[in-house]
Parts: C-alpha cells; sequence; structure tokens
C-alpha cells in the first residue's frame, strides 16, 4: 500500500526527527563542543552533566518521563572511519519501552548518528517529512539517522525502523538484563549497519551523539555513556 502523508503523521515524525536539529544552550557541565539537544518546548528535558564515575569523567544522564539529547558536530566520511567504540551503563530497563511503537519509543541508552545524503532522491513522503520539518525548526534534518539502542528484548544486531520514520533506523547495542548496572564496553561496524539498514551507502556523517528518553512511558533511569570514538579498521 502506498503511505500517505497526513498533518498529523508529519507533526509525529518531527517530534522523532527534530532530536538532531534543534540546539539549546550549552550549559558549562556538558563536555567541550557538545550541545544540548531538545525535541521540542512541550518536551521534558533529560539532565544531562559530566561526573566522576570510576576513576573517569563520563557523561551522567537522568531522564524522568523527558527526552533530549547531546551533540557534537562533525564532518567525516564513516567509510575512512567505520568502527565506533563507547561504553554505556544504565541503572535499569525501562519497563514499559517497545522501539516498535511509537507510544512506547523509549530506551535508557542511545548513541545517535546523523548522516548527510542527497533527499532528492527520497519517496515523496520522506520528502514532505524533511520540508515540513524544515519549514517548522528553520534547520535541515538529516538525510538519515542510525541509533544504537539499549533494547528490553530484541536480540542484538536487531534493526527496528523508528515507528514514526524509516529515516530514522535503530540497531539494537545491548539487549535485556544481563549487565544492567555494569559497565558495557561496545564496539559496532557502523557502515555495515547503515548499509543493513538503509540499503545504500551512507553520506557524510554530521553529529554524533547520545540520548535518554522516557518521555512515552513516564518512567525514570539513569544512564552513564564513555567516549564515543570511531577508528578504521584492523
Amino acid at each position: 500500500m502506498r503511505r500517505g502523508v497526513s498533518v498529523g503523521c508529519v507533526a509525529r515524525i518531527f517530534v522523532a526527527c527534530s532530536l538532531v536539529a534543534c540546539a539549546a544552550a550549552v550549559a558549562a557541565d556538558l563536555p567541550e563542543s557538545w550541545e544540548a539537544l531538545k525535541i521540542n518546548d512541550k518536551k521534558k528535558p533529560t539532565r544531562y552533566r559530566l561526573v566522576e564515575e570510576d576513576g573517569r569523567k563520563v557523561l551522567h544522564a537522568r531522564a524522568e518521563a523527558s527526552a533530549s539529547g547531546l551533540q557534537r558536530t562533525v564532518a567525516f566520511s564513516i567509510t575512512d572511519r567505520p568502527i565506533a567504540s563507547w561504553s554505556w551503563k544504565v541503572s535499569r530497563l525501562v519497563a514499559a519501552a517497545d522501539n516498535s511503537r511509537a507510544g512506547k519509543e523509549d530506551a535508557p541508552a542511545r548513541i545517535v548518528l546523523a548522516f548527510d545524503g542527497d533527499a532528492t532522491k527520497l519517496p515523496r513522503v520522506d520528502q514532505a517529512v524533511l520540508y515540513v520539518s524544515r519549514r517548522i525548526s528553520g534547520q535541515d534534518l538529516p538525510y538519515a539517522t542510525l541509533m544504537y539502542i539499549w533494547s528490553n528484548k530484541a536480540p542484538i544486531g536487531t534493526v527496528i525502523e523508528n515507528p514514526n520514520s524509516r529515516r530514522i533506523q535503530m540497531v539494537v547495542a545491548s539487549s535485556g538484563p544481563a549487565g544492567v548496572g555494569a559497565w558495557q564496553k561496545l564496539s559496532r561496524d557502523v557502515l555495515a549497519d547503515y548499509r543493513r539498514a538503509f540499503k545504500e551507502e551512507p553520506g557524510k556523517l554530521l553529529a554524533y551523539g547520545v540520548m535518554s528518553d522516557t518521555d512515552n512511558t513516564g518512567e525514570s533511569v539513569e544512564a552513564w555513556y564513555g567516549e564515543i570514538e570511531f577508528r578504521r579498521r584492523n
């Protein structure tokens, strides 16, 4: 069935996508060169700050029925540095979360990657979303957004399409209660994951960031993020 575009649909998609488009003021206790990001003015923001944890400085997130993120602007080809490595820890899972359902699409921890691309080749429904979102926010949304998430049940490596926009694809990097409360060191081949999720080659990486959100479920969760690094394949 051919997809149509309604005002309500576009509005929901805009909320889902605008994480990587709306910059807010940078707080003093955030990492240097990172921006605080809001979804919209009606959403309670997640609180982020740098803390000392296990002998190193890490980013702490506290989400309480809230949703916002942090982002660092970059510009390089993921083909040159396709391997992303990071560490994260969460206090608990978001019990009612289901990343395949719009009303429950929350996650205790996410790594968010925004990519450039040629929007003119997208289907009309996707072009309409980008156009309306640009009119509302005054900024261009990414051509594609790849997220790594901590899922409640989906197996690691599963690709989940955002229920509001196929221009956002999620890859499960951690799953289930195993490891909750302890640091997990992770590494993903972003180039391979992008190709698998979007069925095409990626454009330049425009930004990367983090997000902990519980706005849909109304729950509370804490997360800790270590440094995110990109490197060549060995």
